[in-house]
């Protein structure tokens, strides 16, 4: 029975134990002599025979099929090691008892079972610990199917739990099988840090993923969450992401030079060899971190710095903020006007009588409008230089790389963020895409390569919604404040006719009558002036807060931290929107040297300033609250409520002077009943502008919560900046200054509770209130 017992252990079929009665039942009928205590130590003997014939069969197949050479790794450890171990084990008892070992064979040449069973007794534990680490590998079946396997990642992490044990022999084995699998993971690492090229084999496995859905030739990457060890931090994960990305991109152009892109070889540093096979199983979180940035910083200060040098980056860093963010204002005003002028084309083109009041149809806004409204503002821009000023090259360079498009119509599909599908789950979902046309169009920026490694698709996303919204509330203030310009509708003074009709009877009774009518029309346009004074004021203030206090000092603070300047030498900007002459006196006194560029290449490498300029674009969002629903719903519904109370007005002035000319000169049209749309208008411009003083409170209600909620949670913007920049991997934290980097803080905003303050004051000043609001309520 010995040899059966040593056979059955080595995984082969025995007879001995039985497969029908159970997994650890012997076989009653082939061995009726066997004793109760007999059968319960071959028991024993049949559970590891079997848990080493599952964990060889199991442990090959994953071997041989597993898409993951982590778990490949893993088991082939398994089966070639400790399973190897556990046949060794079973040769020497085998060779013991062959030589009469007095530790085995005792008198008359008889072999204790008991001897054999304590002597593999330590081996059961083993066995089901390695099957518990092939099940979690490879899940059994299910009613519902068969499960996934597991990702090379919940492997590495699964065995350093593991451990953490009291048991030192599992212990051993799990740091061996960690050890083997963070072996494999460190390959795959390489062959992305050290050439830029996903692995080869298992690259469904690695934590860097390309993108499928590419919109054009260039691969994009991306970080998968789930693929990620737990040993490796978001902050290693981003700069992983972008070593990589920059050697992907750089390999990918020396076939195809590019003006201003450096194609020279990439060198394979002994350095960054050294520093990767440095680390040793168990992988330190700070030790990957450090080999990390060393690579980074070596990559940076040789190849990166010829391929990203940073006059570029502050060169389209200025150019998204001059335009998309609304640096230069006559950019925000000739865009405007223009539209305007294309969506009053439209309705001209349209029969008035289909044509709803105050409102545009879709379908009358083609893409060449929105095209033929942004050529038309570059071509003022440019109409506005003098020939004794130098070119205006960031003009030129805007005009090349922006595009207003409809939106939907660009592409196949919307742009994804390169990095985190979650960077921009955080905006508000509420639109203002449709405010310059009556269609959603976006104005987006054309980022070429190498840029395109400093500013992903996601932060172009974020720009083009910021600049909807901000241009939203600049074209309201425009369009209100040039009702002011409307002379009819402000004050009329009526002259006399002159002699001899002015002498006459009838000519004075017409004099009077023109004056009373007008008299008439300056008392019933008081309280809509009272509105419109009001939400022209809400609007500057709320709009100087967010370009002043909010953009350009958000602005102004990062470019101070690229270049190194002190405080001192940084003149604090304006609350309202610059023109071309400031911004270009601007940036011609802070035009960098090349010795300059270098030494803040030095400390701001160009990953760091990847980093920085996305921490910039999260304050953004949280500054001007972009992320608080009940106040982008609330500045939304205004800003509808503006254009209508615009749009009736402007139908008013044309009603009042068809009417004029029909009474004083008698110009009739028998198809019109201007007396009868006069009332109309006038029933809803009453409903709407209620609606506008409504949307004025709400708008400022809103603004008392998030100043409310703020200060109850503790946390400004910076702090409030930090948290969305989370959304982003790469971002370092205060542990970075120790590998020698210079961590960006995002600038802090001033609190709502300065533009609460002004708000408050202006009211008081203009008297428009609840009581001044209902006393004029009253009036006809």
């Amino acid at each position: 029975m010995l040899h059966e017992i040593l056979l059955s252990l080595s995984g082969q079929p025995s007879s001995l134990f039985s497969t029908q009665k159970g997994e650890n039942a012997v076989t009653q009928d082939d061995f009726p002599l066997l004793s109760p205590p007999e059968k319960a130590l071959l028991a024993s003997v049949a559970h590891l025979s079997r848990l080493h014939a599952q964990l060889r069969k199991y442990a090959s197949h994953i071997s041989s099929t597993s898409p993951s050479v982590i778990c490949r790794s893993v088991s082939t450890v398994i089966v070639g090691t400790h399973l190897g171990e556990f046949q060794k084990k079973i040769l020497e008892v085998e060779r013991a008892i062959l030589a009469e070992d007095s530790g085995y064979v005792g008198g008359y040449g008889i072999v204790p079972l008991s001897t054999i069973v304590g002597e593999f007794a330590p081996w059961t534990r083993r066995m089901e610990w390695l099957w518990a680490v092939i099940r979690f590998i490879q899940p059994e079946r299910k009613s519902t199917g068969i499960l996934h396997g597991s990702t090379g990642a919940a492997l590495i992490d699964h065995l350093r739990a593991e451990a953490q044990t009291g048991y030192l022999d599992i212990k051993e084995m799990a740091l061996q099988l960690a050890t083997a699998a963070e072996t494999a993971w460190m390959k795959q690492l390489s062959m992305w840090l050290l050439y830029g090229n996903l692995p080869i084999y298992g690259k469904e496995d690695f934590f860097i993923q390309e993108d499928t859905e590419k919109e054009n030739e260039e691969a994009q990457f991306s970080v998968n969450v789930r693929l990620l060890p737990g040993f490796v931090t978001a902050q290693t994960a981003g700069s992983i992401l972008f070593i990589g990305k920059s050697l992907n991109h750089i390999r990918a152009k020396r076939k195809t030079s590019i003006a201003g892109t450096s194609t020279a070889p990439v060198t394979l540093y002994r350095e960054h060899i050294e520093q990767l096979a440095g680390l040793k199983s168990p992988i330190s979180p700070s030790k990957l971190t450090t080999a990390v940035d060393s690579i980074r910083l070596s990559l940076s200060q040789s190849t990166l710095s010829k391929l990203l040098p940073l006059p570029k980056i502050l060169e389209i860093l200025t150019l998204l903020h001059n335009f998309l963010l609304l640096g230069r204002g006559e950019f925000a005003v000739a865009l405007v006007a223009h539209a305007d002028s294309r969506v009053e084309e439209s309705r001209r083109r349209r029969p008035s009588a289909t044509r709803p009041l105050g409102k545009l149809d879709i379908l009358t806004i083609k893409e060449g409008d929105v095209t033929a409204a942004l050529a038309e503002a570059w071509a003022e821009l440019f109409s506005l230089q003098k020939e004794e000023d130098p070119a205006d090259e960031e003009l030129e360079l805007a005009r090349d790389l922006l595009c207003l498009s409809v939106s939907g119509r660009k592409g196949g599909r919307p742009m994804t963020p390169a990095q985190t599908p979650n960077s921009i789950s955080k905006i508000s979902k509420i639109s203002f895409e449709d405010l310059l046309f009556p269609i959603p169009t976006n104005l987006t920026a054309h980022i070429r390569a190498p840029l395109d490694l400093f500013i992903s698709s996601s932060d172009i996303v974020i720009y083009s919604k910021i600049h909807s919204y901000l241009l939203g509330i600049r074209r309201a203030q425009i369009r209100l404040g040039d009702l002011w310009k409307r002379t009819p509708l402000r004050r009329n003074h009526p002259t006399p006719w002159g002699p001899p009709r002015s002498n006459s009877v009838f000519g004075q009774a017409k004099l009077q009558a023109r004056r009373d009518r007008d008299n008439a029309r300056v008392r019933q346009m008081r309280h809509i002036w009272a509105t419109g004074s009001a939400c022209l004021f809400t609007l500057s203030e709320i709009g100087s807060f967010f370009q002043g206090d909010v953009v350009n000092e958000s602005w102004q603070h990062l470019r101070q931290w690229i270049e190194g300047c002190s405080s001192s030498t940084v003149s604090a900007p304006g609350s309202r929107p610059g023109t071309a002459s400031s911004s270009k006196s601007h940036n011609s006194s802070k035009t960098l040297s090349p010795e300059s560029g270098q030494q803040t290449m030095g400390r701001h490498d160009p990953e760091a300033l990847t980093v920085a300029h996305r921490r910039h674009l999260s304050s953004l969002v949280q500054s001007l609250f972009l992320t608080d629903i009940p106040f982008t719903n609330t500045m939304r519904g205004l800003l509808t409520n503006i254009d209508r109370f615009v749009a009736l007005l402007i139908r008013l002035e044309t009603i009042q002077h068809n009417m004029d000319l029909e009474t004083d000169e008698g110009v009739e049209d028998a198809l019109v009943d201007y007396a009868h749309e006069e009332r109309e208008v006038w029933e809803e411009l009453r409903a709407t502008r209620n609606d506008v003083e409504a949307g004025i409170k709400n708008l400022v209600g809103s603004l008392r919560d998030i100043d409310d909620s703020r200060s109850g949670e503790g946390l400004g913007p910076a702090e409030l900046a930090t948290n969305l920049g989370q959304m982003w991997p790469g971002s370092r934290q205060a542990d970075s200054a120790s590998s020698g980097f210079d961590h960006y803080v995002p600038h802090k905003a001033a609190g709502v509770d300065r533009l609460l303050m002004k708000l408050d004051f202006g009211s008081l000043r203009s008297g428009f209130g609840p009581e001044t609001t209902a006393s004029l309520a009253g009036m006809p």
